[in-house]
């Protein structure tokens, strides 16, 4: 019997993931999203101060707005006597005017909202799921209702990504096939194996949940926190449209013949994560995980400073030891994750590729999410509430007594 109790001429695959995912996982998940709230709560505010008081000692919190978040909801703005006053923004250097919902600040939600300024952030990343989720269904619409014939699609273009990474050209680029690599780590580093096994959920959904809220935390202006989420989200979607129109079977989904195992899904020991009836299988190419892991490793090395450093900007509180951190958390991790979904049969090579060139190009057009500003401005209004000011930038220095600080300037 192998060493992980499996039968007698079973292969020995590594530990799958733990078995107590049912709970473990989601109690994860949340427990991550109640640390991110409060790491990022204004600590300045209350939300059941009476509404004289607060207005009294807070009202520059409320009217106070970071003049890097500004410019991208806009700092120009129109006051109407009409029922519903107008606010001018600027997208994309188009004038464009929507409902101005700051009269909306004391309402309880909104009050809720300025406390807990990353409840946006989570409400968008949920708005990002249901997107996923709507790609198995999109692919059936697309290619028929029939199952087996996207399947089967999808099989053939696994198949296809292979013959072009391994038979043609390009295969100097790719001179160890993935399922070498992965025999490689279940003959000779099964530790290694059983590692990756374990860690392959978790780099994916509360990985990018704690990264997200980490960043939010450490950015130093919410402009450039926003840089990196708009670039994910872009990706993202991107992502998805690809899935829709390019069904792809992960390695370990193909036929017996081209060597590849389930390292993962064994032992009745799947993660939430990467199973259920809202997973697309057939959505490997590109890689979300390698579309998240390099978005956090660019991230990484932006924030050590070296960029800074080279056109000769110091960052402030940025030691040598810190730089030198980031920059190599930002190049080990996104090869730890393409590491880990190629030995564990998930994803091809040529699936961080298409991640990459996403990514890049998401980066560059990352500011056309800020087209649905208005739109954003209209369901305020319609839910009632003010969208809070972000606390990004607070350990540097621009919360609330800096923020005061401007406030009179802006007044004189």
């Amino acid at each position: 019997m192998a060493s992980n109790g499996t039968a007698p001429g079973t292969p020995d695959l590594g530990r799958p993931q733990s078995a107590s995912r049912a709970w473990f996982e989601p109690l994860l998940i949340v427990c991550l999203m109640v640390g991110s709230l409060i790491i990022n709560r204004r600590r300045s505010y209350s939300i059941t101060r009476p509404r004289k008081s607060r207005e009294a000692s807070s009202e520059n919190l409320l009217g106070w707005r970071d003049p890097d978040y500004d410019s991208e909801e806009s700092s120009l703005r129109s006051r109407s006597p009409s029922p519903m006053p107008q606010e001018q923004q600027h997208v994309c250097g188009i004038p464009v005017e929507s409902p101005d919902s700051n009269r909306f600040a004391n309402h309880f939600h909104s009050r809720i909202l300025q406390k807990y300024p990353f409840l946006i952030e989570m409400f968008y990343w949920a708005l990002n799921y249901v997107a996923y989720a709507m790609t198995k269904k999109m692919a059936g619409v697309i290619y028929g209702r029939g199952g087996h014939h996207v399947t089967a699609l999808a099989q053939e273009n696994g198949i296809a990504i292979l013959n072009l990474e391994h038979d043609s050209i390009l295969k100097i680029f790719f001179p160890i096939g993935e399922a070498q690599l992965q025999q490689f780590f279940l003959n000779h580093h099964k530790p290694i194996m059983t590692f990756f096994n374990q860690i392959y959920s978790l780099v994916h959904i509360p990985g990018t949940v704690a990264f997200l809220s980490w960043y939010y935390y450490a950015a130093p202006s919410h402009s450039t926190f926003a840089v990196a989420r708009r670039t994910m989200t872009l990706g993202n979607f991107s992502a998805f449209i690809i899935f829709c129109f390019y069904p792809c079977m992960p390695p370990r989904l193909l036929p017996d013949s081209f060597g590849f195992q389930d390292t993962v899904r064994q032992g009745n020991a799947e993660s939430v994560w990467v199973g259920g009836a809202n997973v697309n299988q057939l959505a490997a190419m590109p890689s979300l995980h390698f579309t998240y892991a390099f978005v956090i490793g660019c991230t990484f090395f932006y924030h050590s400073g070296f960029l800074q450093l080279l056109q000769g900007q110091r960052t402030p509180g940025r030691s040598t030891l810190k730089m030198v951190g980031f920059m190599l958390m930002g190049i080990l991790y996104p090869m730890l994750v393409l590491t880990v979904i190629v030995a564990t049969a998930n994803h091809y090579y040529f699936d961080a590729v298409v991640a990459t060139a996403s990514v890049t190009l998401a980066f560059l057009c990352n500011r056309i999410w800020l087209i649905f500003l208005p739109a954003e401005q209209v369901l305020c209004w319609v839910l009632r509430l003010k969208k809070p000011v972000p606390t990004t930038g607070q350990r540097y220095g621009t919360g609330e007594e800096e923020t005061k600080e401007r406030v009179k300037v802006t007044i004189v």
